[in-house]
């Protein structure tokens, strides 16, 4: 026998015998398991990002849009939808995020729904990161730096939409 082949017997006997195939699958188990698991991680989204401008609190192009309070990515109305609809080609994610934004031209609060639009590549304009009142990650409903992407059938993150769900009651 050569010195590879007993090498290598030796190797795998020492294995066999100070492993079981349970411990083998539970290895296997964690590493798919932490493999999935990378995809929670948040997503930086500011790559080619560019400064919308436009008047505070009125431009739906603007990062000071009243809506935009929470947002946090690119504004689908810079990508061909609007501020409340997805661009034709994406779809809204089932999962969204809330915000609570005053809106100053009737001076009220509105419940805000943040979805990302998914199904094409990143727009790459208008972004935006506003984090009034965020909680940390152990709430995720209040939360913007997850790809909420993940639920759907094609994760590919396009831009964020704000659409008004309803008014804050006091």
């Amino acid at each position: 026998m050569s010195i590879f082949n007993q090498l290598f017997e030796r190797t795998a006997r020492n294995v066999a015998v100070s492993s079981s195939r349970r411990s083998a699958l539970a290895r296997l188990g964690g590493m798919v398991v932490g493999g999935a698991m990378t995809s929670l991680l948040p997503v930086d989204r500011t790559a080619n990002a560019q400064t919308p401008g436009g008047a505070a609190g009125s431009d739906p192009k603007s990062c000071d849009y009243w809506k935009y309070c929470a947002i946090d990515g690119f504004l689908c109305e810079c990508c061909g939808g609007s501020s409340s609809s997805c661009p034709p080609g994406t779809t809204p994610s089932p999962i969204t995020w809330i915000g609570t934004c005053r809106n100053p031209a009737d001076n009220t609060d509105y419940i805000i729904s943040y979805n990302d639009c998914c199904g094409k590549g990143s727009c790459g304009r208008c972004f935006c990161n506003t984090n009034e009142n965020e909680t940390p990650l152990y709430k995720l409903s209040r939360d913007n730096d997850i790809n909420w992407c993940m639920g759907t059938a094609n994760v590919n993150y396009h831009c964020s939409v704000a659409a008004v769900i309803g008014v804050k009651k006091s």
